[in-house]
């Protein structure tokens, strides 16, 4: 079993299990990936998190430190998925930068599925430096849950994007990067969350067969 520090939620023998990671700025127990793994979690559906080696020295040494080097960070992700028990049917994905990560191995390590939650489509203020070319040619079942007005990739911006057709995109209403919403909106932060983990279970169990 991998090193890294890891939580689950749901049990132990669940036929699927979800593999989440976390953003750049926030662990595996911030508000947000907490929320999403408690809503997600089912009789049926294991979500298990975990730190990325920066973050958890962060944690170490009680101050911010920058995201790993891409390499450093898929091979973390490819150490949980190999901790994982055989037989289960595996998603991974994750929050922002997690859930890019996730995307650049997911045809490689053969999962059911791919969620992102936030994907960061480009650097905000930035829309020519776009992040897509991968998901073009992706072959995984991807559900991306993206808010409306998050400023990596606004609806209006993604809607005129090349992406695969193996990808569906949940819009989350109104949301920012963490499906925030204007107060004026009618919308509310919970219900947001609430939506996003309900469409994760339906992608999982729609692609794990049951």
């Amino acid at each position: 079993m991998t090193d890294l520090d890891t939580v689950g939620n749901g049990p132990a023998d669940a036929p699927a299990v979800v593999v989440l990671a976390h953003g750049a700025g926030q662990g595996m127990d911030s508000d947000f990936m907490s929320t999403i793994a408690e809503g997600v979690s089912q009789v049926d559906i294991r979500v298990v998190r975990f730190n990325f080696p920066y973050m958890t020295r962060a944690r170490a040494e009680g101050r911010k430190r920058p995201p790993d080097r891409e390499g450093v960070l898929l091979e973390a992700f490819r150490s949980v998925i190999a901790g994982l028990p055989a037989g289960c049917t595996l998603f991974i994905g994750g929050k922002s930068l997690g859930g890019r990560m996730a995307s650049l191995i997911a045809d490689e390590a053969a999962v059911a599925g791919l969620v992102c939650l936030g994907y960061p489509f480009h650097p905000p203020g930035r829309p020519e430096r776009l992040r897509t070319a991968h998901l073009e040619r992706l072959r995984t079942p991807t559900l991306i849950c993206q808010g409306t007005r998050d400023p990596f990739g606004k609806k209006e911006e993604v809607s005129g994007y090349n992406l695969s057709k193996a990808i569906h995109i949940q819009w989350i209403p109104d949301g920012d990067h963490g499906f925030r919403p204007r107060r004026s909106s009618g919308f509310t932060e919970g219900g947001n969350l609430s939506l996003a983990a309900e469409a994760v279970v339906r992608f999982v169990r729609h692609h794990s067969g049951r």
